[in-house]
């Protein structure tokens, strides 16, 4: 039985009478829908299709454009776009499941003769989406040679019920009834037109009592006293939906408002209780957000003021929903800025214009106050963000315009942004040829001239240019010497270390007396190619002119230092690096740089170094669940390994697996265990690291331990006298490609557990096969002994 759930009307202009309509509905307890579209003139609907021959998308053409855009619409089966290309209108159906394009051509209500219509243009088509089986449809091959002859029905027609609801009545919806009203009152809404929205809606609910858009109706009448702050109108209307709705879809933002409402007219336990279900009932729900919020604005209004920040900062971290953020976080900026954290509220500022600039304009009075808070607080970086983001969206002839666009660039003027502070006095001055503010600008503009042309690149190489020029013409004489100096000057200002090292032999020849400085200089280009060395890891440079010039270098680069120090194997370099910070008082470095210590403790051979290092790391990382330096249970293990302490080995190891799980980067861990493991006759040890490794193996598809490890296991199970498994383990290389001297002690291991097992025609013909594979070998000699015994 079938039974629709949805029904969805659009109606565009009169011109283009497109008719668009969806429904749900289920047959055998299988959902399916169908998208109806119409017009009065016939259109063109084509279906696409990929290799399998299933649909992906269906296209309809028309000639005529709607009055305004068509909105995205989707429902669980489908999801119809559209777009206007080369003056035609197109709409775009893309399937969620399956779907199959239908053209309506006959009426089974009025038309008597029915026959195969296979056409291209229509008035009507229907689109089916459906899961597995297309319902009330049976889909048969054409034969060519069949007719296509009309049925007439003279006598009876076929009977039309039309949609049902869920319990299976009809269900009687008029063309433009409740349908096309309820879609008014959302575009009055969306347009901020509430008083008209609000009339509109209780006349609709007066003459549709039983309209099935009853539920969004008084939802949308929620919606509207909301922005009106009419907030007793507001709860009585929500009780009413509440108790009558309790589990449609708005439920949450309806307690939210509710609640909200309450607290605006002061029965504050009764804004509680709807507190209360909306964050039990709906934890989840953008709208238990804004109940922080709503919550906080009233918290902090009564001076709850930590209190309510709390709220606010709850609401923004938790919330994915860009609205909710940013009015937490503005509300946030506003509470800061009142208690001078003037830095943490420009953090926010900055957010917001990032993620929604439109806010402020949407908030303009507050903006405007926060605005001139934060120049109050010289923080005129966030002023002048504000007013950009206001300026955007603001009208030309609003009476703050023209104020904002110059306080924006007069505010930058007076931060460390100098260059967006010019571009923006000159769009002063661009947009207001005679404003009253251009003297301001130009003050602004004049205290900019030194800093913005002293960053312009174009200005810099004439000035390089300039100097070359009078070097020339001017050698060994004062100009010259001047020209000199100042490009080594500039060239070191502009970070080109390399260029003002090449001048040290001019420079030191220069007057000792006026040119004092020049060691200074000479250093300072020596430190940043020092510094740009490292920075390109060339580390043989580094070490020169650390050692030409004397330098020591500070703590900062003593990061890049041990780096070169390792990478050219100069270990005595990393380790002084190393005992330097291994006293730090900062956590992280002192853990950094214990860690470091242990690694080149390692490669040079010191393992007692090693081990008492290691513990010390160890205990400062033990709490922490993923440490960047959890390595070193790794180095502690390998430590062991190379001392053959098998006992520390087994120790260490647990460890290893403890923090790292089974990790492939560890096979060659497991597989020292099990060497360990055979020379202590630990069986047990064997299976255990045995089996971890096939099992990574497995998942990994690297077989980097076999044959090894099966030889290994098939040994231990055969120890065990658990054949069965060390068969298993045997067969496992027939799949694997091994030189002829492993595949013949693959096949006589395999002879030989076949014969404990009784099998002896499979062991006889494995003894042959490790013959065959090679004849010279000793495990040929063995299979050829055991088949003779």
């Amino acid at each position: 039985m079938s039974k629709t759930v949805l029904l969805l009307l659009f109606f565009l202009t009169p011109l283009f009478a497109l008719d668009i309509s969806l429904q749900g509905a289920k047959e055998n307890h299988q959902s399916y829908s169908t998208l109806h579209i119409s017009d009065k003139d016939k259109f063109l609907c084509q279906e696409f299709k990929d290799d399998f021959d299933n649909v992906i998308k269906i296209v309809c053409a028309f000639s005529k454009f709607p009055s305004q855009k068509i909105q995205k619409l989707q429902n669980s089966f489908f999801e119809i776009e559209s777009e206007i290309k080369k003056e035609t209108f197109f709409l775009i159906i893309k399937p969620y499941e399956k779907m199959k394009l239908v053209p309506i051509v006959f009426d089974l209500t009025k038309d008597e003769t029915l026959f195969g219509a296979n056409v291209e243009l229509s008035n009507h088509w229907m689109i089916v989406g459906y899961k597995e089986k297309i319902p009330y449809m049976e889909q048969r091959s054409k034969n060519s040679s069949s007719l296509n002859l009309p049925f007439t029905a003279h006598d009876e027609k076929l009977p039309y019920v039309g949609s049902l609801d869920i319990k299976g009545n009809p269900v009687h919806i008029k063309r433009v009834g409740d349908v096309t009203e309820y879609l008014k009152i959302k575009r009055l809404y969306e347009e901020k037109n509430y008083e008209f929205a609000l009339e509109l809606a209780e006349d609709v609910l007066k003459e549709y009592k039983n309209s099935l858009f009853r539920a969004e109706l008084l939802f949308y009448k929620i919606r509207i006293y909301a922005q009106l702050k009419a907030n007793e109108k507001l709860i009585e209307t929500a009780k009413e939906y509440l108790r009558d709705y309790s589990s449609d879809e708005n439920v949450a933002e309806v307690l939210s408002l509710i609640a909200k409402s309450y607290d605006k007219i002061g029965l504050n336990s009764d804004a509680d209780y709807f507190y209360d279900r909306l964050f039990s009932e709906h934890p989840d729900s953008v709208y238990a957000k804004w109940g922080y919020i709503y919550m906080a604005e009233v918290i902090e209004e009564g001076g709850g003021v930590s209190k309510a920040q709390g709220l606010y900062e709850k609401a923004l971290k938790e919330t994915d929903n860009i609205d909710v953020a940013v009015e937490a976080a503005f509300k946030l900026a506003r509470m800061l800025l009142s208690n001078a954290k003037t830095q943490e509220a420009a953090k926010h500022i900055e957010k917001i214009s990032l993620a929604k600039p439109d806010f402020f304009m949407q908030n303009k009075t507050q903006s405007m106050e926060m605005m001139y808070e934060f120049v109050d607080n010289n923080d005129f970086i966030s002023a002048a963000t504000i007013a950009k983001a206001l300026v955007a969206k603001m009208d030309y002839d609003d009476d703050a315009y023209e104020g904002l666009v110059k306080n924006a660039g007069v505010w930058l003027s007076q931060s460390n942004k100098k260059e967006e502070a010019l571009v923006a006095l000159n769009k002063y001055a661009e947009i207001f040829p005679d404003g009253i503010y251009l003297q301001d600008v130009k003050v602004a503009k004049d205290a900019l001239f030194f800093d913005v042309s002293d960053q312009n690149e174009s200005n810099v190489t004439a000035k390089l240019a300039m100097y070359d020029t009078l070097m020339q013409e001017y050698p060994k004489d004062r100009i010259g010497d001047k020209a000199l100096y100042e490009k080594a000057k500039l060239l070191i200002a502009q970070k080109k270390f390399q260029e003002a090292l090449a001048l040290e032999v001019e420079l030191q020849a220069l007057d000792k007396v006026e040119y004092g400085d020049v060691p200074e200089l000479v250093v300072d280009a020596a430190i940043g190619a020092m510094q740009e060395s490292l920075e390109t890891k060339e580390c043989n440079k580094v070490l020169q002119l650390a050692s030409k010039y004397q330098i020591e270098l500070s703590a900062q680069w003593d990061d890049g230092i041990y780096e070169c120090a390792m990478k050219g194997a100069d270990f005595l370099l990393a380790k002084k690096m190393a005992d330097r910070n291994l006293k730090s008082k900062e956590l992280e470095q002192r853990k950094k740089w214990l860690y470091r210590y242990i690694k080149i403790d390692f490669a040079t051979g010191n393992y007692t170094n090693v081990i008492e290092a290691s513990k010390e790391l160890i205990a400062l990382i033990a709490k922490e669940e993923n440490s960047a330096y959890k390595d070193v249970y790794r180095v502690v293990f390998d430590t062991y390994h190379r001392l053959e302490n098998t006992q520390k080995m087994i120790e260490s190891m647990a460890k290893v697996v403890e923090v790292y799980g089974e990790e492939y980067l560890d096979s060659d861990r497991y597989a020292a265990m099990m060497t360990a493991g055979g020379n202590t006759k630990d069986i047990n040890l064997v299976i255990t690291y045995g089996e971890k490794i096939l099992r990574m193996q497995k998942s990994s598809g690297s077989l980097a331990q076999t044959p090894f490890v099966e030889f290994a296991l098939h040994e231990a199970y055969t120890q065990k006298e658990d054949y069965a498994k060390a068969l298993d383990v045997i067969k496992m290389l027939d799949a694997v490609e091994l030189d002829k001297n492993q595949r013949a002690r693959q096949k006589y291991l395999l002879g030989s557990v076949l014969a404990k097992l009784w099998r002896d025609a499979e062991s006889d013909k494995a003894y042959q096969e490790a013959i065959d594979a090679d004849p010279a070998s000793a495990w040929a000699g063995l299979a050829k002994s055991a088949k003779e015994l």
